[in-house]
């Protein structure tokens, strides 16, 4: 009886052991990947209750959520050959289970091909791009043109790139100070040829405003003489039609004009022919 009782037992065990094992559960985070005797066969991403066959299918459980990836500080050289102590930041997600199993089967492997790829575009990048650059000017475009470069690689590995950030860009302790001078020197400099840029454009301004003024005054001139010339032919016009009509009274007047005009104090010598003298032999009539 006793003997019937525990071989009863031992498969009561080993039912419950069986319909465990032929039973498993997808969390809404989670991914699975489904292996026959260690070779995967399908991967399921619905959430849900799923069945598999206990001891030669295994199911292997992975992350939905995005994941972060957190490089060491290393160097990285420059274009204009300066060592840079970078470090860098990834964010990323399991996008194809499948192919991420075969791949790397964890994520600590998939981590490290991380580490790989990312490092490699990123010396690529930066050894386009000066330091000041990197510092500086460019660093969002440098790392968009990193990250877009690691999607593809990593895409390979089942892996989808979020995102991909500087951390830090610091100088090495001995070059420190010679890149800080160096630095200043190019900031003088450009400093220096704006100021000359703007002397220059101070000297286009005043020459071209020096321009419009004699352009200016050059067309006032020319009205004034205009109107003068306009003024004179009119003034002549009226003594011309004043002759006309009358020619004997306009002789007399000039006559009288020329006496008026003679000074006291000076002495003339004029023949006594000249047509001024008429006046005073014959009088006026």
């Amino acid at each position: 009886m006793k003997k019937i009782i525990s071989i009863a037992g031992v498969l009561l065990i080993l039912a419950v052991m069986l319909i465990g094992g032929a039973f498993y559960v997808v969390n809404v985070d989670q991914q699975v990947v489904v292996t026959y005797l260690g070779k995967p066969v399908k991967n399921i991403k619905k959430p849900g209750l799923y069945v598999k066959i206990p001891f030669l299918q295994q199911a292997t459980y992975f992350s939905k959520k995005i994941l972060d990836y957190d490089a060491d500080p290393r160097i990285v050289i420059t274009e204009d050959k300066k060592n840079l102590l970078l470090d860098n930041y990834c964010k990323w997600r399991i996008a194809d289970p499948l192919k991420f199993f075969q791949a790397v089967r964890t994520t600590n492997g998939a981590m490290s091909r991380l580490d790989d790829i990312i490092y490699s575009e990123i010396r690529v990048e930066l050894g386009n791009h000066t330091l000041t650059e990197v510092i500086a000017a460019n660093r969002a475009e440098i790392m968009k043109n990193v990250t877009m470069a690691s999607k593809k690689k990593a895409e390979e590995y089942g892996i989808k790139i979020v995102d991909i950030r500087i951390k830090r860009a610091d100088l090495p302790p001995e070059n420190e100070k010679a890149v800080f001078a160096r630095m200043v020197s190019e900031r003088e400099r450009i400093a220096k040829r704006y100021r000359s840029e703007g002397k220059e454009e101070a000297k286009k301004i005043r020459a071209n405003a020096d321009k419009e003024k004699r352009i200016i005054l050059a067309e006032a001139y020319r009205k004034v003489q205009n109107i003068k010339g306009e003024t004179d032919s009119k003034t002549i016009k009226i003594y011309a039609d004043a002759y006309s009509a009358n020619e004997s009274f306009y002789a007399f007047n000039k006559k009288l004009e020329i006496f008026d005009s003679l000074s006291e104090n000076n002495k003339y010598f004029l023949t006594t022919q000249s047509d001024i003298f008429e006046l005073l032999e014959k009088g006026v009539k």
